[in-house]
Parts: structure tokens; C-alpha cells; sequence
């Protein structure tokens, strides 16, 4: 009993979700979230990746929007048919998740050597390098526009579309995780704990430090791309910006940095809120259109409550919601 123990909660959870289709179609329409659900998942994704950098690692990444904007980007231009070649959806993915993790790697280059807020600094750079350079590249970007259309993973929605993203999600979870109790992860939790003593037990810090860049960036590639098959379009370039790499990061931290089940719970949270309940909100109380106050709509207040909260955070349990397991 005392094996199965850590697997009750995370098999709760995974059944929960497995079943939430069938019991969003006995809500009503106001109540109903399951549709909305993809979109949290393809951020858990992107979150799961920048815990392997910041959460196992210990490095602060300021630009994880610029790594999902290069999958999303990279997985449009392979398979829209607005360019002369395509290939199809799988493939898309796969050559996403490449070109960002090769994108990790180029970051990671000449910042490896860089620690504390030099680190986030570059990465701030890099995000916003990433931002403008889709803004400007018109001819290969297709600018502000975005590119249009992109086709799905899979044909039809609904329940097609909600299963296939819970199942690309367990996989990042169960890569994730594999990849925090073998021999790398433990390394790179050694160089989170301190780097100096890391490296005086012949831990390769630099080499290990890129390659937690490389895959975390896979990770937010493999959720760039999930996120432009969803909408259908790579999404114009403002929408990759610092605030969406701040609210990955919120949320990482508000779940518990390095805790794979408080990530999911911190995105739950931070992007759950913003997306279906102040929407859902603002839609039951009637307080959207032209002729709401702007004070009483309550998507006009999500960055108060944000703030409130991880205040609060920082202050009665700085280790997270669900902190991450000690090593014994």
C-alpha cells in the first residue's frame, strides 16, 4: 500500500480528466469547460518545460514564450498550405520540437557561463529578439497577420481533440519525469543545489546546463505547435510576448518549482482563471460588450488578482502549493 500511495492522487487526477467530457455534456452551457481544456493543457506543456530549466536546473528563463512562438511558427510553415511545400500535421510536430531544441541550444551557447539575473536578462533579450524578428520577416511570417490556415493534429473536435492533447500532456509528464530521477536529472538538481560544489565533483555544469536548455525548449516547441493546431493559425507575433513568459513562469513557481503535479496545478490555477472562469464570469453576469463598465468586467482585474495572490504566495508558502518531493 505504501508503493501505491504517491500514485493515488495523480491517478485521481488523470481519471477525473478522462471522465470530465462526459460530465461537461450534463452541465449547462454557462458551466461548460471541457472544450476550453486543450488550451490549459498546451500550456501545462510549456510549463513542464521551463521546469526542467528554472524548476530542476535552478537558471531563470525569462523568454519560454520566444521557444513556444518558434514551434508554432516552425509547425505553420511546415504544414500550411498558403507555402508551396507542406508536410503533414506528425511531421510538423516533430520538426518543431528540433528547431526549438536546436533554438535552446543557440541560447544557450553564449550564456551557459551566466548565472542569477544575467541569465534572465539574455533570455528577456532573446524573447523579444524572437518577437520582432516574426514581426518584421513579412515575407516568411506573413507579419502581424500570422500565418492562416494551419491544419489540426487531428481531423474533427471534440472529444477527439480533448483526448489527444490529455494524452500529448501525460506523455510530456511521464518525459519529464523520467528524465528528473535518472542520472541527468539528478545533475541537474545537483547544480540547482550549488553549482560550485557541482562542478568540484566533476559534474560537467556547462554541457548539463545546455542540454536542460535544449529540452525544456522541445517541451515549449512541442506546445508552440499544439497551440497553433488548435487555433488553426501560428497566432500574430505580440501574442508570444514577455507577459505570456511571466505567467509560465507564475505559475511554475505558484505550483512549486521542480514539482511535476504543481506545475499542472499552478497553470490550472494562473491560466484557468484567466481563460474560463473570469470569462465565465463575465459571460453568466452579462458584464462583456461595449456597453459594460470597464470596472465591473472581472477579465479587467485578472492582473490585481494575480499580483494578490502571488504576494500571498511568497508570503505563507513560498515552496508552492504542491512542492516538490525531497529527495530521501
Amino acid at each position: 500500500m505504501e508503493r501505491l500511495r504517491p500514485w493515488l492522487v495523480p491517478a485521481a487526477a488523470l481519471l477525473f480528466a478522462v471522465i470530465l467530457p462526459v460530465i461537461d455534456r450534463t452541465l449547462p452551457s454557462a458551466l461548460s469547460i471541457a472544450g476550453l481544456m486543450p488550451g490549459l493543457m498546451v500550456f501545462a506543456i510549456v510549463a513542464l518545460g521551463l521546469n526542467l530549466v528554472t524548476g530542476f536546473t535552478g537558471l531563470l528563463h525569462l523568454g519560454v514564450a520566444a521557444f513556444m512562438a518558434i514551434g508554432a511558427y516552425t509547425y505553420a510553415i511546415a504544414t500550411s498550405p498558403v507555402y508551396p511545400f507542406q508536410i503533414g500535421p506528425w511531421p510538423g510536430v516533430f520538426l518543431a520540437i528540433v528547431v526549438t531544441a536546436a533554438s535552446g541550444l543557440a541560447l544557450g551557447l553564449p550564456a551557459v557561463r551566466l548565472r542569477g539575473d544575467y541569465l534572465a536578462i539574455v533570455t528577456l533579450g532573446f524573447g523579444e529578439f524572437v518577437q520582432d524578428t516574426l514581426r518584421n520577416l513579412d515575407p516568411v511570417t506573413k507579419g502581424t497577420m500570422g500565418i492562416n490556415p494551419v491544419p489540426p493534429l487531428i481531423s474533427g473536435h471534440g472529444l477527439s481533440t480533448y483526448y489527444l492533447y490529455l494524452g500529448l500532456l501525460v506523455l510530456a509528464i511521464l518525459a519529464s519525469r523520467n528524465l528528473r530521477d535518472s542520472r541527468l536529472g539528478r545533475a541537474w538538481r545537483a547544480i540547482r543545489a550549488d553549482e560550485l560544489a557541482a562542478r568540484s565533483m566533476g559534474i560537467g555544469v556547462a554541457r548539463l546546463k545546455l542540454a536542460a536548455m535544449a529540452a525544456g525548449a522541445a517541451l515549449c516547441g512541442l506546445g508552440g505547435a499544439a497551440w497553433s493546431a488548435l487555433q488553426g493559425s501560428s497566432v500574430e507575433p505580440g501574442s508570444y510576448d514577455f507577459q505570456l513568459s511571466i505567467g509560465v513562469l507564475c505559475a511554475v513557481i505558484v505550483g512549486g518549482l521542480g514539482s511535476l503535479p504543481g506545475v499542472v496545478v499552478g497553470v490550472l490555477l494562473m491560466f484557468g482563471l484567466n481563460q474560463i472562469v473570469l470569462v465565465k464570469l463575465s459571460n453568466a453576469f452579462g458584464l462583456t460588450g461595449a456597453n459594460a463598465a470597464v470596472w465591473a468586467q472581472p477579465t479587467n482585474w485578472k492582473y490585481l488578482v494575480f499580483g494578490l495572490a502571488l504576494v500571498l504566495m511568497m508570503r505563507f508558502r513560498p515552496e508552492g502549493l504542491w512542492p516538490e518531493e525531497k529527495s530521501p
